[in-house]
């Protein structure tokens, strides 16, 4: 630990915490907005982390081969800008005073890619620790495929609080951590003994660190959170583990030097005037907000240069000489596109022309794995289910880093959260789970859709044509939500082309967050359907000879339904359009010409889908034209379960008939 400058001049480095825990308040005091308990209880760990062990350049803060650090504890935004501002990154005090200002660089909670050295959104307390274990998979993933080369070596690190603990998210996801033994990833516990409702002993009183000791971590305690000294030897002491990841509980004290210091007071609230007088008193700072002393900052870029001089220079000539198929490789890794050309898969239906949309799916994804080393993923604990098992690409496990199957176990919450930590790491991650279960992973999925991640989420299962398993297992109302999300691009194709459309859509024409639902059913191969018009999210797949007398809509499964009740009202002269939309925001995304064509605004149109019709309001008017499935499901045999909620085709066919009488 440095404490002298080569000329053997000390380094106050109080004084450098004091700076940072006053530029803190007096962020938060301009924008009568923010959580000062944070700033002057943690403000020695995270400048111990960032003055003494962090590994990343100020100049360039997406150097790939840096150290990762979330702040799970999100609502320390002000104490991570400081930290930042004094750090040397692109802030300057005028962002400092536009904390949680409208467009700022400085929002509220800390936002990926708005403020340069933020790894990640955080804020919903959990995620960020849990979305670490992912950055420390893709660590010990890139490390493994280019160990020969020496190339990818980072600790990840994070700070979190009482409150991150008390997340289950977090339960799932150190649990993963340590049976996959991530011995790079370091937890920075900022143990104060408060939350936002008072004490924390009323909700949670367990050990932590016996908690964490039986999920496989170490465990150290530093008793006295004011000494970077006790702070440094105990990240030493973690990065020395090599098979186990490290909790360091760091005891706090919650708006120290406050008057409210200790007390949940100090949470959320700005502090008065006359507190932030007196706290400067006491750390011998001037008081005049946003005054910055020149030693503090000289002392900060020196502590960080002297460790991490030329460090992101001389990666940048370690990729100079890597062979062209390394380099294009770290390239993608490292770049915004993340667009991946399927000109190289090859997919050969089945002879039985018919198949599931779930097996497709799994044959695709395996055949996009086998080219592309970047593509991987897993399931929550239902691999046979979903299909998503790669049969080439190895188990991913602590003996095993080079795998390509994650197996995240019953861990949907987890699971969410760690791609969206791989995904930040550069790669193109995929999970899957029934869609019934996607509401575990929303929050993620949230965030995800925020930073703009490319996560795919493979959903199987997508209906009540699941049957026996009941109500439980039968989604309703998951389609609706997932289309819900703005920069969500929502999936659920009728057939083998459409499943081959979506997948192309995904990974050759968007960066962004993707879900493809997919039915588990047997599904016969339509001639008509086609891959490429998938990305358009809706198009003609049965037409009239003339103006029809009325337009079907539907996707994935029912579409085939549509099919056989427009050929049977054909028989009755009744001429039926039916449109296949298995993307309908993309749909509502084309032009108001392609929309009218495929849709005229003349015909009557009839919605058949089993969800509720909230999606389709912007399509069709009337309610009555939506036959659409506005309760939950049943236990029985998929046939019986259709024909009890009106979805089979002798029903469709009567109710279609009257409507457009």
């Amino acid at each position: 630990m440095i404490t002298q400058r080569k000329d053997g001049s000390d380094i106050n480095q109080t004084k450098i915490i004091d700076q940072i825990r006053c530029l803190g308040i007096d962020m938060i005091n301009e924008a009568k907005s923010g959580h000062p308990g944070i700033v002057l209880g943690a403000a020695p760990i995270i400048y111990t982390l960032y003055a003494h062990h962090l590994k990343f350049d100020p100049k360039n803060p997406k150097f790939y081969n840096r150290d990762r650090f979330v702040m799970s504890a999100g609502h320390g935004s002000a104490l991570l800008y400081a930290t930042l501002y004094m750090s040397g990154f692109d802030l300057t005090l005028d962002d400092l005073k536009a904390f949680r200002q409208i467009d700022s660089k400085t929002p509220g909670h800390p936002e990926y890619g708005v403020t340069p050295g933020v790894d990640m959104t955080t804020g919903p307390l959990g995620q960020g620790l849990a979305s670490a274990v992912g950055m420390a998979i893709s660590e010990a993933y890139l490390r493994n495929r280019y160990q020969k080369n020496k190339l990818i070596d980072y600790y990840t690190y994070v700070l979190c609080g009482d409150g991150d603990l008390m997340e289950g998210v977090t339960y799932e996801a150190i649990s993963l951590a340590g049976t996959l033994k991530l011995n790079k990833l370091i937890v920075l516990y900022d143990s104060n003994g408060i939350c936002l409702d008072g004490k924390t002993n009323k909700t949670f009183n367990e050990n932590i660190a016996m908690r964490f000791v039986s999920m496989g971590w170490n465990v150290i305690t530093v008793d006295d959170g004011e000494s970077y000294e006790a702070i440094s030897k105990a990240i030493d002491a973690a990065k020395l583990s090599t098979d186990k990841p490290t909790l360091i509980e760091i005891k706090t004290v919650i708006g120290k030097y406050s008057s409210v210091q200790g007390t949940a007071k100090a949470h959320g609230s700005p502090l008065s005037q006359e507190d932030i007088t007196n706290i400067k008193e006491k750390l011998g700072v001037r008081d005049i907000p946003f005054t910055v002393t020149q030693t503090p900052i000289e002392d900060m870029a020196y502590l960080i240069e002297e460790r991490n001089k030329n460090i992101s220079e001389e990666f940048d000539k370690l990729l100079e000489t890597l062979d062209e198929e390394t380099k294009k490789e770290l390239n993608y890794l490292m770049g915004e596109d993340k667009t991946i050309s399927l000109k190289d898969l090859e997919y050969t239906p089945p002879e039985s022309s018919e198949e599931s949309p779930r097996v497709t799916s799994g044959k695709i994804l395996n055949g996009i794995s086998e080219f592309v080393p970047y593509v991987l993923g897993g399931s929550a604990d239902l691999f046979a289910a979903n299909k998503t098992y790669i049969e080439n690409g190895g188990d991913f496990g602590s003996d095993n880093y080079s795998g390509k199957n994650i197996f995240f176990g019953v861990r949907e919450h987890a699971m969410g959260a760690i791609l969206n930590g791989m995904a930040l790491c550069g790669l193109r991650p995929y999970g899957s789970t029934f869609l019934s279960f996607s509401d575990y992973l929303r929050p993620s999925m949230r965030l995800a859709c925020m930073m703009n991640l490319p996560v795919t989420y493979i959903f199987t299962h997508d209906s009540i044509t699941v049957g026996e398993d009941g109500p439980t297992h039968q989604p309703v109302e998951q389609l609706v939500a997932l289309r819900s999300m703005p920069n969500m691009d929502v999936f659920r194709p009728a057939d083998i082309n459409e499943v081959l459309g979506a997948y192309k859509t995904i990974f050759e024409k968007t960066s962004s967050p993707a879900a493809i639902c997919l039915s588990r059913n047997s599904l016969p191969i339509m001639t008509t359907t086609k891959s490429s018009e998938v990305e358009k999210g809706g198009y003609i797949v049965l037409d009239t000879p003339k103006k029809p007398d009325g337009i079907i809509i539907a996707s994935g499964e029912e579409v085939h339904t549509a099919i056989e009740v427009a050929e049977r009202l054909k028989v009755k002269g009744i001429d039926i359009r039916v449109v296949s939309i298995p993307n309908l925001n993309r749909f509502l995304n084309q032009s108001d010409e392609y929309i009218e064509e495929i849709l005229p605004v003349e015909v009557r149109k009839i919605v058949i889908d089993t969800s509720p019709a909230y999606s389709w309001h912007t399509l069709i008017y009337n309610e009555k034209y939506l036959i659409t499935l506005e309760n939950y499901g049943s236990s029985g045999p998929k046939k019986d379960v259709l024909k009890k909620y009106g979805f089979d085709p002798d029903t469709l066919e009567q109710k279609v008939e009257e409507l457009l009488k």
